[in-house]
C-alpha cells in the first residue's frame, strides 16, 4: 500500500475503489522523498522565473503577464499530477492514472512552453551562461533527442509500450520506477510541445504551421487506437486496478486526447492563416515597389 494512501484506506473497505469526495481530494496527498523533491524543484523554478521577470522590469523591458501566468500554471499542473490526491488515487483506480498522465503530457508542457522560459533565461543570463546554454541546445546530443522520430516515440508510442504491457503493473508495484517513468513522460511531452508552441528559440528553425497540424493529426489515430485497445481489454491493465476502471481510463484517454488535439489545432490554424496573410502582404509590397516576387 502507498504510504500516502492511509486516508483512502481508512475510508474504504479492501477490494473496493475509494470514494471521490471533497475530503479525500483535499487531504489524501502524496508524501514521499520524491514528492518533497518535486515541491522544492517547483518552488525553486517559480522563484527563478519571477526573479528573472523582475530583472527585466528593472531594465525597463516588458514581459507579458500572460506568459508568467501560463508558466506558473504549468508548474502548478505538474504539482497536481505528482504531489496531490491525483497521485494518491493512482494507487486505486486507473482513471486517476490516466488523469495524471494527461496533466503531465497534455496540459503542463504547453502551458510551460507558452511561458517562454528559454527566452527569459537567455535575456536575463550573463554572457558566459548564455553561451553554455546555446552550445548545449545546438549540440549533436540534443539534436538527436529533439529529432521528430524519437520525440514521436516518446510522446505517442511509449504509451503503447507502457499501458499495454506488464510494465504498468510492475511500475505501480515499484513506485520509485513509476516516479522516473512519469518524469520521462513529462520530458518527452516537453520536447513535443516546445516546437509546437514555437515561442522560445528552437534549434534548427521554427516548424511551419502546416507541419504542426500534420504532427497533431498523426497522433489522432494513435491515441484513438490506444484508448480503444484499453476499452476492449478482457483483463485489468494492472493487478491493482479493476476491469471497469481500466475501461473507463481508456475512454478518458481517448476522449480527452482527441479534445486536446482539436483545441491545440485552433491556435495553430490561426497562426497558419496569419502567416499566409503576412506572406501575401510582403509579395504585394514588392510588386507595388516594382520588384519581382520572392
Amino acid at each position: 500500500m502507498l504510504p500516502s494512501a492511509a486516508p483512502l484506506a481508512a475510508a474504504m473497505p479492501m477490494g473496493r475503489e475509494p470514494v471521490v469526495d471533497l475530503h479525500n481530494v483535499l487531504l489524501a496527498w502524496t508524501w514521499s522523498p520524491f514528492t518533497i523533491g518535486v515541491d522544492v524543484a517547483i518552488v525553486a523554478v517559480a522563484a527563478w522565473y519571477l526573479r528573472a521577470v523582475d530583472r527585466l522590469d528593472a531594465r525597463h523591458r516588458t514581459w507579458s503577464p500572460w506568459r508568467t501566468l501560463s508558466f506558473l500554471a504549468g508548474l502548478a499542473t505538474v504539482w497536481l499530477a505528482l504531489c496531490s490526491s491525483v497521485a494518491t488515487y493512482t494507487g486505486y483506480t486507473f482513471v486517476a492514472h490516466i488523469l495524471q498522465h494527461l496533466l503531465l503530457m497534455v496540459v503542463a508542457p504547453p502551458l510551460g512552453a507558452l511561458g517562454a522560459p528559454m527566452t527569459l533565461l537567455l535575456q536575463t543570463s550573463n554572457r558566459r551562461f548564455k553561451t553554455a546554454v546555446l552550445k548545449a541546445l545546438h549540440s549533436r546530443v540534443f539534436a538527436v533527442v529533439r529529432h521528430p522520430v524519437p520525440v514521436f516515440f516518446m510522446y505517442y508510442l511509449s504509451m503503447y509500450a507502457f499501458f499495454l504491457s506488464p510494465a504498468l503493473g510492475y511500475a505501480m508495484a515499484h513506485m520509485w520506477l513509476m516516479d522516473l517513468i512519469n518524469l520521462g513522460f513529462l520530458f518527452g511531452a516537453t520536447l513535443f510541445w516546445w516546437p509546437m508552441v514555437g515561442i522560445d528559440p528552437i534549434p534548427g528553425g521554427r516548424i511551419n504551421p502546416g507541419l504542426k497540424l500534420l504532427n497533431l493529426s498523426l497522433g489522432v489515430p494513435v491515441e484513438a487506437f490506444l484508448g480503444i485497445a484499453m476499452m476492449m481489454k478482457r483483463a485489468p491493465l494492472a493487478p491493482i486496478y479493476s476491469l471497469a476502471s481500466s475501461h473507463h481510463g481508456g475512454a478518458l484517454l481517448w476522449g480527452a486526447s482527441e479534445m486536446a488535439t482539436v483545441l491545440a489545432g485552433i491556435p495553430i490554424f490561426v497562426e497558419w492563416v496569419r502567416s499566409d496573410e503576412r506572406a501575401a502582404r510582403r509579395i504585394d509590397a514588392r510588386l507595388d515597389a516594382g520588384l519581382p516576387p520572392p
